[in-house]
């Protein structure tokens, strides 16, 4: 696979010269700058392109091509926002721009309650507290019906042997003003202000626009969300057959039904539906390992074998997951998503692509994702979950299960930038 890491534009204190000494071969970038819903123009596109490339490196998917709140609600500017889509999507391709990973999650990203856990050998990791998430919905958010739905979602996971609003209550005995605008900024601002979407550093009322982006969502059912993707990958599949691009969802992270909104990329009968709906081969999935792991419900290894040839892009990363539920990043050779057997589901994929001539110019992209903080990390100001020396770390290793599977499948493993 094709050694990537997500790049977060020219002012990301991880620099490209940074990338090529630890052997990055693409980049996985965005046009951070551009506002939610405007088109992307070749000339931006093609600037940083070509910033790439004068390191050596090519810019491999885009992370991502925001899709805007109103094609997946399906408000009343949809078909105006899908030209948009359109254009963006046909300028990327007209530049060489091949592969574009998106998320169909309605108002947040991905979601954690401790972004700086402690781990027990003194490095951290992003962490995911029930309990935590339930009092920011209940008592910050104030979402209606939030403590009937938190019920029925404690009855639903009775093998976690808790009392999650009994949990809440204690934490809301306890809680202050500072915590409460401690946990708004883990979930609302760090996690996703950083990228183009619907939050950003320096946002003066985020609870309130929280609850203006969820009224957007009164009524729609989950059954109405995946109506409204289909709708929209039917109308981007021409651009996507015409310039050769590839688009591929990425899961739902956590992988469950949060905060009353309907999610559709959580499970494998999520990801089968969405594919069968669109059977176009540009349709197809970023295999998220981590946010699949987050959830028990999922067997990956399963998922990988199931999906492997409608997969894109793969995010090698894994989630441990405790008795009551609560689950953390783990190590790259850890946790439940088992990275050394993908990679050889995902290798010999690759293979066959190769062998076959499906777009055998180019590598199956991966990065490692959501790496742990360590050695000083947590003083760099990098973005949430996007550390430099744990990013390394981890793809370190994952380079070491990948050069031992290629020796496996009789396949070349080729290191850059030694002796090039």
């Amino acid at each position: 696979m094709e050694k990537t890491w997500r790049w977060f534009g020219k002012k990301d204190k991880i620099t490209l010269a940074m990338l090529k000494q630890i052997g990055v071969e693409g980049i996985v970038t965005a046009l951070h700058d551009v506002p939610l819903g405007e088109v992307w123009t070749r000339e931006k596109i093609r600037d940083l392109r070509e910033y790439i490339e004068s390191y050596g490196m090519r810019w491999s998917v885009v992370e991502s091509l925001p899709v805007t709140e109103t094609i997946k609600y399906g408000g009343k500017d949809r078909e105006q926002q899908i030209e948009v889509y359109k254009e963006s999507l046909a300028n990327l391709g007209k530049e060489g721009i091949h592969c574009v990973c998106y998320n169909f999650m309605p108002v947040l990203d991905w979601a954690r309650t401790d972004l700086l856990h402690a781990n027990p050998n003194g490095s951290s990791n992003l962490y995911f507290n029930w309990a935590e998430f339930a009092y920011f919905d209940i008592y910050i958010l104030k979402r209606k019906g939030a403590e009937a739905d938190w019920k029925k979602f404690q009855e639903e996971h009775k093998q976690w042997n808790r009392d999650i609003l009994a949990e809440v209550a204690e934490i809301k005995a306890k809680a202050t003003p500072q915590y409460d605008h401690d946990l708004v900024d883990t979930i609302v601002i760090k996690t996703q202000g950083f990228v183009s979407g619907n939050f950003k550093e320096g946002d003066d009322k985020p609870v309130e626009l929280f609850r203006e982006l969820l009224a957007l969502y009164d009524g729609v059912t989950k059954e109405d969300l995946q109506n409204n993707m289909k709708t929209w990958l039917e109308a981007i599949m021409p651009i996507c057959d015409e310039y050769d691009i590839d688009m591929c969802v990425h899961p739902d992270d956590p992988p469950f039904q949060i905060l009353g909104l309907p999610r559709i990329v959580t499970c494998d009968a999520d990801v089968e539906k969405f594919l069968n709906a669109v059977p176009n081969p540009h349709n197809g999935l970023t295999f998220c390992a981590g946010s699949l792991s987050a959830g028990g419900h999922n067997n990956i290894v399963e998922m990988a074998k199931k999906y492997h040839s409608r997969t894109h892009f793969v995010h090698l990363r894994s989630c441990h997951i405790f008795d009551n539920g609560d689950f953390t990043e783990a190590s790259h050779l850890g946790g439940r998503a088992d990275l050394i057997e993908l990679a050889r589901i995902f290798e010999q994929e690759e293979l066959h692509r190769m062998e076959t001539r499906q777009k055998a110019t180019q590598l199956l992209p991966m990065r490692v994702d959501h790496g742990m903080t360590m050695l000083g990390d947590e003083d760099k100001g990098y973005n949430a979950g996007y550390s430099f020396l744990g990013r390394m770390f981890a793809l370190g290793q994952v380079q070491g299960i990948i050069a031992t599977v290629d020796r496996e499948l009789g396949k070349p493993y080729h290191q850059p930038g030694f002796f090039d």
